[in-house]
């Protein structure tokens, strides 16, 4: 191990504290410290390389250290790092919420208010329903509607409509009312009693994240809507992981040509670069909030619209038209389902492949099909087993997610699909315990 390695690592587990990570496995470990990044691929301290697997945590677009974004942030830098957005504008920030609105149909998703990550953006989509209701005469309508399994960040009124029990349960009585019902039928079955006091329904589209990369049915997000809008109720889509051409299309909501009254995205906005976020409303929400000062939305953040971050969210957005990402990223999608399916046929431990666009979850269970004991951290050993061929991800339970960047090559996506498969072996034949 190289001195300056073992430098990074001894004054992390003497000083650091990793987000969803037991410290007290951690501390035991040997961890990578990744110092280098090109295209779809990383390196660590000790000159290995990987092929980073989900994105960095699902926020890469494009590849690290792209030439456009790198060029649109220190071209920024010159201007300046940072000015307040409360009661001042800034050009990228301007420029930026006319582009994000341009993306919608004309007239709906027409305001956009800028946070820091996807927990901000939701918290500002729920306290916006709620100050709606208050302001148009229904006070008493301050609870939600949200999905068992499902996941919407960390802060407290996020973390209250997320359904994935070890993360949330001990949260549980601290944040806002939630009704949690199954899907649409248990929606349908739910009394008035629990649908009149709620201010909004909130989902991802498409695919529950967290829940192991579990898709919704077909057509489920229009017939949503179509509920929403027969009961009065807001809906709010939760974009932070599908949004920005994860799905195929730039959001999940446009394969379903489905307008939400809130959208909330983050990870990929900045192409992967700095942390941002946004939520979108409509014209409509918006003017209930006009008139007198009692009536302002008094939510922000200090960093809220950092020039540094609208600024590489225009480059990524110009990225996207110039390197046509959408149209040369559906012959990908195809040719990871095929891999998928190879790897579903050679490997008796694959139970199930679930894909939705470029995201897919690849399921481990036991030879008969029953779940491996949770204590195995069999999805764990089998990541680990691929950082031996060349691949970094992270699984959700015994799901291993597979969310490259974009911009990966199909020979960088056989690479990957062929670390998995042997890292599934390793572990199945005891080489990796």
């Amino acid at each position: 191990m190289r001195e300056d390695t073992r430098r990074w690592i001894e004054a992390d587990k003497a000083h650091c504290w990793h987000p969803f990570t037991p410290q007290a496995a951690w501390e035991a470990g040997e961890p990578l410290v990744l110092v280098r990044g090109e295209g779809a691929w990383l390196w660590d301290s000790e000159g290995r390389k990987y092929l980073d697997g989900n994105s960095s945590i699902w926020t890469n677009i494009h590849g690290h250290n792209h030439p456009a974004l790198n060029e649109a942030l220190t071209r920024q830098l010159t201007e300046v790092a940072h000015v307040s957005y409360l009661g001042f504008a800034n050009p990228r920030a301007s420029e930026l919420a006319a582009r994000l609105s341009g993306l919608f149909p004309p007239g709906t998703l027409e305001r956009v208010f800028f946070s820091d990550d996807g927990s901000t953006a939701i918290e500002c989509a729920m306290k916006m329903a709620i100050q709606y209701r208050q302001l148009t005469g229904e006070p008493e309508r301050t609870g939600f509607i949200a999905f068992d399994q499902a996941y919407h960040g960390d802060t407290l009124g996020a973390a209250s409509l997320g359904g994935v029990s070890r993360f949330h349960d001990r949260f549980r009585k601290h944040g806002a009312t939630v009704t949690f019902v199954s899907g649409m039928e248990a929606l349908r079955e739910l009394p008035w009693e629990a649908v009149k006091g709620c201010a909004a329904v909130v989902i991802e589209p498409l695919m529950q994240g967290v829940n192991e990369m579990r898709p919704w049915p077909a057509g489920m997000l229009r017939e949503l809507r179509e509920w929403c809008d027969a009961h009065d109720v807001h809906l709010m889509l939760d974009e932070v992981m599908t949004g920005f051409g994860r799905t195929g299309k730039m959001f999940a909501c446009l394969h379903e040509e489905v307008t939400p009254d809130y959208l909330c995205v983050a990870k990929g906005i900045t192409g992967g670069y700095l942390p941002m976020a946004a939520t979108l409303t409509t014209g409509h929400v918006y003017e209930a909030f006009l008139g007198e000062d009692d009536r302002a939305f008094y939510y922000g953040h200090s960093y809220t619209a950092n020039p540094l971050g609208c600024a590489l969210a225009l480059a990524s957005l110009d990225i996207f038209e110039a390197e046509k990402t959408l149209e040369n990223l559906q012959p990908k999608i195809a040719r990871m389902a095929e891999l998928l399916a190879g790897l579903k046929a050679e490997s008796r431990f694959v139970h199930e492949i679930r894909q939705c666009g470029f995201v897919a979850g690849i399921e481990l269970r036991q030879a008969d099909g029953t779940r491996f004991p949770v204590q195995l951290q069999t999805g764990s050993k089998v990541c680990l087993a691929a950082r031996e061929h060349g691949l970094l991800t992270r699984p959700v339970r015994d799901t291993i997610v597979l969310m490259p960047p974009l911009s990966i090559s199909t020979a960088e996506l056989v690479h990957a699909v062929d670390a998995i498969s042997a890292a599934i072996n390793a572990v199945s034949t005891g080489q990796a315990e």
